[in-house]
């Protein structure tokens, strides 16, 4: 399938209620391609209010949960999914290979992809020596990349940074999607450390693109969906 601009970029839902992802997807229904749930809209309002807005997209939903545990448990947690419609799906790389292959064997449908999260993009060098790392980011992307490849994943979260290793190990066919995306024209400051403009993301290897805040926060929220697309085209060129 060949993506269009608009098609790779995926829109984060992070509010509280449904009310306001809705009155979101409403704005921005065809402005993006993709609408992502995270933790902050699933513990305000459960399960059953992802299921319903996945069954009102014709894309599906991106369900960025995160979910780390044991085998039994994150296979027990997709479990609970199934049926839904989730274009895409997401568990840390860093809890083992077991625990990927329970999720790829319990993927909530058929065409779901499940997507390993590499390293966090709020997570700089020093941030993952605090945590006891002593391999580089990149090392360490590139390693749990190729665990996600091995235990059947479709692909992997990764900073835009990242993008090109990744794209030069794992080929064409593996997903790249890239959160920790600011426009140039974007100065606020915030928790993101491995940051890079959507063009330089598409142009290192992404598929998707992951942005927030730059569009949520915009006196003008569709125009800036549309100025971040136009970025993505011209990356495309």
């Amino acid at each position: 399938m060949v993506l269009s601009p608009k098609d790779r970029l995926i829109f984060p839902l992070d509010v509280p209620d449904v009310r306001e992802a809705r009155r979101l997807i409403e704005l921005l229904k065809d402005e993006v391609g993709l609408f992502k749930i995270g933790l902050q809209l699933f513990t305000g309002e459960g399960l059953r209010a992802v299921g319903q807005i996945a069954s009102e997209r014709p894309t599906g939903i991106f369900l960025d949960l995160k979910i780390f545990d044991i085998s039994n448990t994150v296979s027990s947690a997709a479990r609970q999914l199934h049926g839904m419609e989730i274009a895409f799906l997401t568990f840390p790389a860093d809890q083992g290979r077991a625990a990927l292959e329970s999720v790829v064997k319990n993927r909530p449908i058929p065409g779901s992809k499940v997507l390993a999260v590499t390293v966090l993009t709020s997570l700089d060098e020093e941030g993952m020596r605090e945590v006891g790392m002593s391999k580089s980011v990149q090392e360490v992307v590139l390693l749990r990349a190729e665990l996600a490849r091995d235990a059947g994943c479709d692909g992997v979260v990764c900073s835009g940074l990242e993008a090109r290793a990744v794209r030069e190990r794992m080929g064409p066919k593996f997903i790249v999607v890239c959160p920790g995306i600011r426009p140039s024209w974007y100065r606020e400051p915030d928790d993101q450390r491995r940051v890079t403009t959507p063009s330089e993301a598409i142009r290192n290897g992404a598929d998707y693109v992951v942005v927030g805040r730059p569009i949520r926060l915009a006196k003008d929220p569709a125009d800036a969906a549309r100025r971040v697309v136009s970025e993505i085209a011209e990356a495309l060129q």
